[in-house]
């Protein structure tokens, strides 16, 4: 695909995604996104009802873990498919697995099933988020694409109109099966169209080899996480998240000796400035999961219903959807120190939560619904001050042989941080309280401990993203 670039002075509109040569590609990629950002929120919403009906408190945290696990393995996939699979047939394969995860969710009997189907689903929709970002250098000029980036956080945050009145309607009718079932034929009508509305991307003479030691150490380690928020022996969860912590630590050493990368080469390290926008996406991602129990401290401390609930929880999305307009304008040192007070202010409102969300509200007073509610906005908007800015410099620092991995290292690291936060979220509500003694009081404790400590992440980004500013204009 060719584009005509006009030479101007002026910063490309938004409005330039949707001109006749670059509509379709806008609504397909966007459409992806949308497919993930909605069902988000559905799902959101839709949890405690479903633990309710089907049981399965204990594994609540699961259904983020495993949703983002499988993502990861969708976004690697990209970077690393056959030569012979193209662009848009990976985009019909991400479309046509999220919709048999919607089915089997479904017309799950138990939380076993469920989980499988958020599995299912999270692979594809690492495919589809991926070729996001993958396609955005084959379908608009380097100058749109920040303008791309900020299109994809208005699809976010149409979605927290979206996706918690669907799920909300249903999760208050009781009809938590027939939100899932609602997605399929949309995700089929997707798959359909890819190949007919996308180009095929890059033609590749050979494919990159697979980091199977990499992924497995990165995929064992997130699991080990989550078994650790599922056992009730304390120095075995202790044990759990050491070998985690371990795996890790492994997969970075792997990466700087191999000549298989999962990253860009000497992305592995924080010397280099690709390698600290990696790990400030994934810092930033471990903090923002924390939402992951918003809903659930909302309908159990402040008496909310699910419909209520949902809504209040996608103020993040609303929160990153403003903060990525109002910054999309910015460049050169202005963006860095965008991504700086970004983390400041995701940092300062996750640890507002101690206070505002870990309280006793059965009256649900707006009194204190306001302020947390702003906590809830600063969440999201602290990580889209800087988000965009970040997907650039990834794409404009990464070397050019590198760009296609450097693309889907995007998502990969928010997924990985995303696994990790809920993850991490799980571990910490189930020791402190969640279950036992449970009730007001454990969740009460739990909120308090979970949001407290994953506040910190955030401020080791702040610490990341100051060290930027010596090395990039």
């Amino acid at each position: 695909m060719t584009h005509t670039v006009q030479h101007s002075d002026a910063p490309p509109r938004l409005s330039a995604l949707f001109r006749s040569d670059n509509l379709f590609p806008t609504l397909m990629l966007g459409g992806g996104i949308a497919l993930h950002a909605i069902e988000t929120y559905i799902t959101a919403t839709l949890m405690p009802s479903i633990v309710r009906d089907i049981g399965g408190l204990a594994l609540f945290a699961w259904a983020t873990t495993l949703y983002v696990a499988a993502s990861v393995i969708g976004s690697i996939f990209v970077a690393v498919r056959p030569a012979s699979v193209t662009l848009n047939r990976c985009y019909v394969a991400g479309a046509a697995l999220f919709g048999l995860g919607s089915l089997i969710c479904a017309i799950a009997p138990v939380i076993g099933v469920v989980l499988l189907g958020r599995t299912v689903q999270g692979l594809g929709a690492g495919l589809l988020v991926a070729l996001g970002y993958s396609f955005i250098r084959f379908v608009y000029p380097e100058p749109l694409w920040r303008k791309a980036t900020t299109l994809y956080a208005a699809i976010w945050g149409v979605s927290t109109l979206l996706g918690p009145s669907i799920g909300g309607i249903f999760a208050n009718g009781g009809a938590w099966r027939e939100a899932f079932l609602m997605l399929v034929p949309i995700s089929l009508l997707m798959a359909y169209m890819a190949p007919r509305r996308l180009p095929p991307g890059e033609d590749r003479e050979s494919a990159p080899p697979a980091p199977f030691t990499q992924i497995a150490l990165v995929l064992g380690s997130v699991l080990l996480v989550s078994f650790a928020g599922s056992v009730d022996e304390v120095a075995l969860r202790a044990g759990l998240a050491g070998l985690a912590a371990v795996a890790i630590a492994g997969m970075l050493a792997v990466e700087r000796r191999s000549q298989v990368l999962l990253l860009p080469a000497r992305t592995a390290s924080l010397s280099s400035p690709l390698g600290r926008i990696y790990a400030i996406m994934v810092l930033l991602m471990v903090t923002l999961t924390s939402d992951v129990y918003i809903p659930y401290f909302l309908q159990e401390l402040h008496g909310l219903d699910p419909l209520a609930s949902g809504y209040l929880v996608a103020v993040v999305a609303l929160g990153w959807t403003t903060a990525a307009f109002l910054t999309s304008g910015l460049s050169g040192r202005n963006a860095i120190r965008s991504i700086i007070g970004g983390t400041i202010i995701e940092a300062a409102s996750t640890g507002a939560m101690v206070f505002l969300l870990a309280r006793h509200n059965p009256e649900s007073s707006i009194l204190q619904l306001a302020p947390l509610t702003v906590a809830i906005f600063g969440m999201g908007f602290g990580v889209g001050m800087g988000w965009a800015h970040l997907v650039t410099l990834v794409l404009r620092l990464a070397p050019d042989d590198e760009k296609d991995k450097a693309s889907a290292a995007i998502t990969t690291m928010q997924s990985i941080g995303s696994a990790f936060g809920a993850a991490l979220s799980g571990v910490l509500a189930n020791s402190f309280g969640l279950l036992d003694p449970g009730g007001v009081a454990g969740s009460i404790s739990a909120a308090t401990w979970l949001f407290g400590l994953l506040a910190l992440p955030a401020l080791l980004a702040f610490l990341l993203a100051a060290s930027l500013r010596k090395e990039i204009c």
